[in-house]
């Protein structure tokens, strides 16, 4: 396995830039990058023409994460060259929330294969119901199968998103690679690191994951109340106060919950994924010292389910909600996470609307909010 990288800086340098993998060859090129680098002319087609035989996967983010750090406005390519692993692409245009599930049925016949160990996935950030996307994929390729990717940004605006595949740049489609052989080695971890505050309260009405009650009351109102000056700034203020979901004994299931959206009119809530219907809600806040805690735990899961040996690629990809509380020091949970990796490791990912990753090795695939999820790729 061989893996290269290059960060771009400005869209229109992007061709130039390419240069630099001159006599490379790759089966998987990843791509991280910003909106402005997204919707530039000719970013399908120089990655094409510089690796004509590569499979492409990626999205927009609202931030791009490499060994080096955190940037803003940039473009991470990231070159893979497999040994042993084989590849297959999948890739649906979604019609819209409701088609979520369906979408993840259609990318799972795609990618189905006897031998298939694992999924990489990415979706829009917007107008997607990513829990149902990854119960659709699930439907097709069973539980055991581990899925893991996320949900694309657009930098905090939450108003187009775009996903890059087979078909070139769109904002309405879902990418996914299923990988196989028996020389691949894959690992994930997601960890969190937020804590709850104040009461649970019960999900009085709901549908999917539009959330329109909390104990009888329209969430909306309820979540004012608690954000108070903070709520002026929602729907972006809610990626600060995600929700943890609770069953009806009121104990963490381990899923939180992001608010992408608000309904004015009706008073409800449009979040990231899935409620449960006969659960509970409890808000949620966190510092940064006990989120780069949860992203070094995440690392360490990872790197404790691959036994590759020499190079690896670790792919990142952290909310947005996280960048947003720990600011300044974002960089913080990157340099966490190198440094379980060490020099083998490369890193590449973003930040994002939705991180989707098994919680522990051998549980089901989940749609997460507010954790580091990490997937880590090597070979025997």
């Amino acid at each position: 396995m061989r893996i290269r990288q290059i960060i771009n800086r400005k869209p229109t340098e992007l061709a130039s830039a390419l240069g630099n993998f001159a006599g490379e060859t790759a089966d998987l090129l990843l791509i991280f990058g910003s909106v402005e680098h997204f919707t530039a002319t000719g970013l399908y087609e120089s990655l094409h023409s510089a690796f004509p035989e590569a499979l492409l996967l990626g999205c927009s983010t609202a931030g791009e994460i490499t060994t080096e750090g955190v940037n803003d406005g940039t473009c991470t390519v990231t070159a893979i060259k497999f040994d042993h692993t084989r590849l297959r692409q999948g890739s649906t245009r979604l019609a819209g929330m409701e088609d979520s599930f369906a979408a993840g049925e259609r990318l799972g016949q795609q990618i189905a294969a006897a031998d298939l160990k694992a999924v990489l996935v990415f979706g829009p950030g917007v107008k997607i119901n990513g829990s149902a996307l990854v119960n659709g994929i699930t439907s097709v390729i069973g539980s055991a199968i581990p899925i893991t990717g996320g949900l694309a940004g657009d930098g905090g605006a939450f108003k187009e998103t775009f996903t890059i595949g087979p078909d070139g740049v769109a904002n309405d489609q879902v990418v996914a690679i299923g990988l196989s052989g028996e020389g691949l080695r894959f690992g994930h971890g997601s960890f969190g690191g937020w804590e709850p505050f104040g009461p649970a309260r019960k999900v009085t009405r709901c549908d999917g994951n539009i959330l329109h009650e909390l104990d009888g009351e329209p969430a909306l109102e309820i979540y004012r109340r608690y954000l108070g000056d903070h709520a002026k700034g929602l729907p972006a203020s809610g990626l600060l106060f995600p929700f943890a979901m609770l069953g009806e004994d009121h104990n963490a299931v381990g899923l939180i919950r992001t608010i992408l959206g608000i309904d004015e009119v009706s008073g409800s809530l449009i979040l990231a994924g899935e409620i449960d219907p006969d659960g509970y809600l409890r808000l949620m806040h966190a510092s940064t010292d006990k989120l780069v805690n949860g992203a070094e735990s995440a690392a360490e899961a990872a790197i404790a389910m691959q036994q590759g040996t020499g190079e690896s690629i670790a792919i990142l990809v952290s909310c947005v909600g996280r960048k947003l509380v720990m600011g300044d020091r974002v960089d913080e949970e990157v340099e966490a996470v190198g440094e379980v990796f060490g020099e083998a490791g490369v890193l590449t990912g973003f930040y994002s609307y939705g991180e989707i990753s098994p919680f522990t090795p051998g549980a089901s695939c989940k749609l997460h909010n507010q954790t580091m999820t990490i997937t880590c790729l090597s070979e025997a």
